[in-house]
Formats: structure tokens, C-alpha cells, sequence
């Protein structure tokens, strides 16, 4: 007979059903910045190895291996002999991260308009398109994420897709359903990079990406700064 879970992991959400998806190490640090993202574990609190293993039905390795990587992305802070400690996020570095998304994608975009062929605007056009009438915030997700990649598919650089791989996404669960008002400017935005595309004017369209995904940042960071993730007093 299994033994019953303990009070800890009792305390704690169940994961979402994705996360049965990929790497057990990767799954760790999407449950505990979820944890962190929702209040659950505020800043300056002990990370609950134990009790997170047990919810993920884990090994200590992989957890252990996802707070070494959550500690490099500025999440938690790992002490010798004492723990793993929820960090206080900086607000300068939040808004930097997406700048710096704005300035990939900016970058992979003109890759894609040189590289990609005559059917990469009509391709680009169509799924804008598609996103004015979407409103279900998983569809919309979806979309937009066919939108990016098929810019980076068309890029066809290789460091773009490192640089890509390396960056981490600070918002836990869907984008679009945890940031109010991230539809709209992402509907904007890609408006904008279309129009700007159609006309011919491709410098003008990796300005609008930037400018997109800036924007995004600065929605996050106050999502942030209202559940207290910048709290620097811990």
C-alpha cells in the first residue's frame, strides 16, 4: 500500500496535466515557478524539495537539478546546507527579457523575410488574420505560437533556435490566460508587423515585434509587482 502523502505535499496544487510532457528536470521548474507565480511560495521562503518530489512523483535527482537551473534564471537562491530560498525577482531584469525576445525575433524575422521564400508573407498574413476572431485563450496561444515559429522555421539560423532554447519563459501556465490584457497587444502587435511586412518595409517590422513583446513585458512586470514577486525586503 502507498503511503499517504504528507501534510507538505498536501499543502501543495497538483501539476497541471502538461507536465507529464517533458523532462522530469524541466517539469520541476515549471511546477515551482508556477508555485512561486501563484502565490504559494512567496519571497524569501524555503523551496519544499521533499514535498515537490512527492507531488511530481519524483526523485530528489531531478528536483535538485530544477532549482540548479531555476537558481542560474534568477528564481531561487541555493545555500549550502540549508536549502533552496524563493528570490526576490528584479523588475529591470523582467522588462529586459522580453526586450531581449523582441530583439531575437526582430532579428529572426528579417532572416525569414531573406531567406524564407515568396510564401512566408501570405503564410504570415493568413494566421494574423485568424488571430481577429480569436478569443478562447488556448486557441489564441496556439496561433500566435505557429505565428513565431514559423518565423524562426523560415529564419533557418541555428543560433536563433539556441538562443531561443536558452531563454526561458518567466510566466508559468498559458501566457495568455495568466497576463490580463496580453491578447490584445499581441493582436496589435502582430497587426502591426503584417502591415508593416505587406508594405515592404521589413526594418519596420522588426521594430513592431520589439515593440510587441516590450509591451508584453511591461504587463508581466506588473503582474509581477501586484503578487509581490519584486518584494525585495525578504
Amino acid at each position: 500500500m502507498a503511503a499517504p502523502p504528507s501534510s507538505r505535499a498536501r499543502s501543495l496544487p497538483a501539476p497541471p496535466p502538461r507536465f507529464g510532457r517533458q523532462s522530469s528536470g524541466h517539469e520541476v521548474e515549471e511546477y515551482i515557478r508556477l508555485l512561486i507565480f501563484d502565490g504559494h511560495l512567496r519571497p524569501g521562503e524555503r523551496v519544499p524539495q521533499d514535498a515537490v518530489a512527492e507531488v511530481l512523483a519524483l526523485s530528489r535527482i531531478p528536483v535538485r537539478e530544477g532549482l540548479i537551473a531555476l537558481e542560474r534564471d534568477g528564481w531561487v537562491t541555493i545555500e549550502l546546507n540549508r536549502g533552496a530560498f524563493v528570490a526576490a525577482l528584479d523588475e529591470g531584469a523582467v522588462r529586459d527579457s522580453y526586450e531581449l525576445y523582441g530583439e531575437i525575433y526582430g532579428f529572426a524575422l528579417r532572416k525569414a523575410v531573406e531567406r524564407g521564400g515568396d510564401g512566408l508573407v501570405p503564410a504570415l498574413v493568413e494566421l494574423e488574420g485568424g488571430m481577429r476572431s480569436i478569443d478562447d485563450p488556448v486557441a489564441f496561444r496556439d496561433i500566435t505560437l505557429r505565428f513565431h515559429n514559423l518565423v524562426v522555421e523560415a529564419s533557418r539560423s541555428p543560433r536563433v533556435r539556441v538562443v531561443l532554447r536558452s531563454a526561458r519563459g518567466l510566466v508559468s501556465g498559458n501566457f495568455f490566460e495568466e497576463i490580463p490584457g496580453a491578447v490584445e497587444v499581441e493582436r496589435q502587435g502582430m497587426a502591426a508587423i503584417v502591415g508593416a511586412l505587406q508594405q515592404g518595409d521589413v526594418d519596420g517590422a522588426a521594430d513592431e515585434y520589439r515593440t510587441m513583446l516590450s509591451r508584453q513585458g511591461d504587463l508581466v512586470a506588473a503582474v509581477f509587482a501586484e503578487r509581490g514577486l519584486f518584494t525585495t525586503d525578504v
